[in-house]
């Protein structure tokens, strides 16, 4: 196999990425992700913790309260994050229907210090996020309503409570998590999954428009073929990760060098062993539609499996990216480069010791 053959059929298959379509365009969805992830970061970390945005901004929001006046009332009307409206409970709940409302709380008339329960009932509108981050803003309220009605009953005990001491819980970081948990893995990830994809379709195309041949005609070897196309999918995996990730820069997001250059390469190696499954999976398919679709149920089962190691790329490549990883991820990347080193032995064996179907073209 000549070095000089094989990226002459790397470059052949570079040239020709203009006409896909596909893939340009899941490019420029990643390019906008990573462009305008601190505009991304706030709108999607909102929706799985809508508490992360409740800091910020000094919207108040309208409430109805309804029941029997209560330190709950005047804890609300204290609070800078709600005008308190006091309506009957009916036309609470109307106005609330009319989004005149964020929410209506009622106080079932039952004093303090009596045998019953004192119930809140919050109504609120469902599927909303103005509701979530109202919930969100009330329940320190409730929680310390609660306190009081516990303080105004205790002695009602006949046991004195065994006294917990519980340490204070930090902030739940939701941006940092976004970020460097789920966004940075997933921009650097997509790439790999994309090359395998990529490279299925570099060597199917020669099959089904019957090029291959023609192909074989010139110097170049069936293994030359299929090296230059894995590196042709395979070299797109670094560049964009770099590009993702001096976009990453540009939003101000902090990637320590020593880590991005670490998860580049975590990132590589784990395309490798993709990209190499993909062609094992071309190779012997040799038609688009079933080789995307078996290797499609593959990967979700690598990925499945990759997920429940400790060690595995995604939590890799989060540790790195934030500075924080141990040196032991080194051996992980040995072990994803010795199952790269399996999948290509197999690559070259189907490469060289099975000419013979290379020349058995079935496809219509």
């Amino acid at each position: 196999m000549k070095p000089g053959r094989v990226f002459l059929i790397a470059k052949k298959d570079l040239t020709g990425l203009a006409e896909e379509r596909t893939i340009l365009l899941a490019v420029a969805l990643q390019v906008f992700i990573a462009l305008f992830s601190s505009f991304l970061m706030i709108g999607l970390a909102s929706l799985y913790d809508p508490s992360s945005l409740s800091r910020f901004g000094g919207y108040q929001y309208p409430i109805g309260y309804a029941g029997v006046d209560s330190p709950l009332a005047q804890s609300l009307n204290a609070s800078h994050d709600f005008r308190v409206y006091p309506l009957d409970l009916s036309t609470g709940v109307a106005a609330l229907k009319e989004r005149k409302l964020a929410a209506v709380i009622y106080v079932s008339p039952v004093e303090a210090d009596a045998e019953g329960p004192v119930t809140v009932t919050l109504y609120t509108l469902q599927n909303d996020i103005q509701s979530a981050i109202v919930q969100v803003k009330v329940r320190d309220l409730l929680v310390a309503y609660e306190s009081q009605l516990r303080t105004v009953r205790e002695s009602r005990l006949d046991e004195k409570p065994v006294p917990l001491s519980i340490p204070r819980v930090q902030g739940s970081g939701t941006f940092f998590e976004f970020i460097y948990g789920l966004l940075i893995p997933l921009l650097l990830l997509m790439p790999a999954i994309l090359s395998a994809a990529l490279v299925i379709d570099f060597i199917t195309e020669e099959y089904q428009q019957e090029t291959l041949e023609t192909l074989l005609s010139t110097p170049v070897s069936f293994p030359e073929v299929i090296g230059g196309k894995v590196i042709a999918a395979l070299i797109l995996i670094p560049l964009q990760g770099a590009a993702w990730l001096a976009l990453l820069s540009l939003n101000r997001i902090a990637i320590p060098p020593a880590g991005a250059l670490a998860a580049l390469i975590h990132a590589t190696a784990f395309g490798l062993v993709l990209t190499l499954l993909g062609a094992l999976t071309a190779l012997h398919y040799r038609e688009r539609t079933a080789a995307q679709f078996i290797f499609s149920t593959a990967v979700v089962v690598v990925i499945l499996f990759s997920l429940a190691v400790p060690g595995n790329p995604m939590n890799l490549i989060s540790l790195l990216v934030a500075g924080s990883a141990a040196p032991s991820h080194w051996f992980t990347l040995a072990a994803t480069l010795f199952s790269a080193m399996v999948l290509a032995g197999a690559v070259w064996f189907m490469t060289t010791r099975r000419k013979d179907r290379v020349s058995s073209l079935p496809v219509n």
